[in-house]
């Protein structure tokens, strides 16, 4: 017998269904709430409480640190898979075979070219252009050299479609970042790794020699994982939200940047190199910085330590925190922000107050750390950050269209005037 709920609303009571996930996560089915009522809806500010769609990708708890794609663990996905692995599970539901990865890497390759007037667009921006708003630009220009639309009922149609976008996707990473630093723009190496390629065409001089580092490609490769797909966070509700209205595979990822943008989302990590940058300037003294941090009265904000949704640890973090000290120890890099990290680190995990709220070093400021020591600008942090995140959004895209999900139309509590008369100007 299926299990309901039960809504009294002025005596009256109203049943409504339970779903249960294959994780027992328990949901009341509200979609017959305003019919039923006569017009009564929810409200959910931030969708805190609200479940927007079934989803088979990503399954998170962060009460007890787990996060899981397609309900692989992150822990083993992250030492045993790569990028391209992983972006195939999350986008076909499995895990590739060797001809399966071999022919998606092969078609990932046959699409990397981006058409050259493009360049027209980029040549636009000023140096002074935040990486983020290019990239989105980028991204939604492509509809324009590209402009049939994805039949959804056909999988070589979709399968086109991810396999073009993530082809072009990181050749306008690296030609964001170039544009930025005043370096000529490629198309790369397609005798390459997918993630080798990436860091040639963000690196490459024009008057030397590129020689990869396995330490570098091993992090950046886990960096990416780790970013992957985080469940309904706010770029990916967008992505869904604004392909709900059949919006094509493009214009929807653009849309998810200009979400991750916001330093609220995926902005953090820049945010903790601000920080560490502050921090500096004003002498260094992490002590200091750690006792502000504990002051409720005082307005500074330690970032990078915690996580809204994971309660006890990041899970991403833990594993992050290895490759840092290997990038760290490799490069040999000396810089005093850097320094100034391990200082807070080392004193977050040994400091009581931390310890006891569970504040941790989180994915933000490990991956803010790597990015740093590898040379990357800070503006460009959250611009990596989409990188990683370009598989799920294309997971979740593919998964709201396939299942003919409903056009995203959130109701609201009107709280304004009520019915006014128009006055004439002359008798305001």
């Amino acid at each position: 017998m299926s299990k309901t709920a039960t809504l009294e609303i002025d005596g009256k009571k109203y049943e409504f269904p339970l779903i249960v996930g294959t994780e027992n996560e328990v949901a009341i089915d509200i979609k017959t709430l305003r019919t039923a009522t006569g017009g009564v809806t929810t409200i959910d500010p931030g969708y805190k409480n609200t479940g927007s769609c079934e989803s088979a990708i990503t399954f998170l708890n962060g009460e007890e640190g787990i996060l899981r794609y397609r309900g692989y663990s992150i822990e083993e996905l992250a030492e045993k898979a790569d990028f391209l692995e992983v972006a195939f599970l999350l986008i076909f539901g499995e895990l590739p075979t060797k001809e399966e990865l071999e022919k998606f890497h092969a078609d990932i390759k046959a699409q990397s070219v981006v058409d050259d007037d493009i360049k027209k667009i980029l040549d636009a921006f000023p140096k002074t252009a935040h990486p983020m708003g290019v990239l989105s630009s980028l991204t939604s220009a492509l509809t324009a050299f590209n402009p049939s639309s994805v039949n959804v009922d056909s999988e070589e149609d979709m399968y086109k479609s991810v396999v073009k976008i993530l082809g072009k996707f990181p050749v306008l990473v690296a030609w964001t970042m170039r544009k930025k630093q005043g370096l000529p723009l490629d198309y790369g190496d397609n005798s390459l790794g997918y993630v080798e390629n990436i860091l040639k065409m963000m690196f490459k001089k024009p008057n030397e020699e590129y020689t990869q580092n396995p330490i570098l490609v091993n992090a950046l490769d886990k960096l990416l994982i780790l970013h992957a797909d985080h469940e309904q966070n706010c770029s990916t509700s967008t992505v869904r939200i604004v392909g709900s209205a059949h919006t094509g595979l493009f214009a929807s990822i653009s849309s998810g940047i200009s979400a991750l943008w916001g330093p609220l989302h995926g902005g953090a990590n820049q945010a903790v190199l601000e920080m560490l940058s502050g921090i500096e300037a004003d002498g260094g003294d992490t002590k200091k910085y750690m006792a502000k941090a504990k002051d409720k009265s005082d307005a500074f904000r330690l970032m990078g330590f915690g996580h809204r949704v994971y309660k006890n640890f990041d899970p991403r973090a833990k594993i992050i925190k290895v490759a840092a000290d290997e990038v760290l120890g490799d490069l040999g890099v000396e810089d005093p922000i850097l320094d100034i990290a391990k200082g807070l680190e080392k004193e977050a995990l040994e400091d009581k107050y931390f310890v006891d709220r569970k504040l941790y070093p989180n994915v933000d400021f490990y991956s803010g750390i790597i990015y740093r020591a590898m040379g990357i600008p800070t503006d460009m942090f959250t611009v990596m950050f989409a990188l990683g995140r370009l598989p799920g959004w294309i997971a979740q895209w593919r998964e709201m269209r396939l299942r003919k999900e409903p056009i995203g139309r959130p109701r609201q509590v009107y709280i304004g005037e009520n019915s006014r008369t128009f006055k004439d100007i002359k008798n305001r």
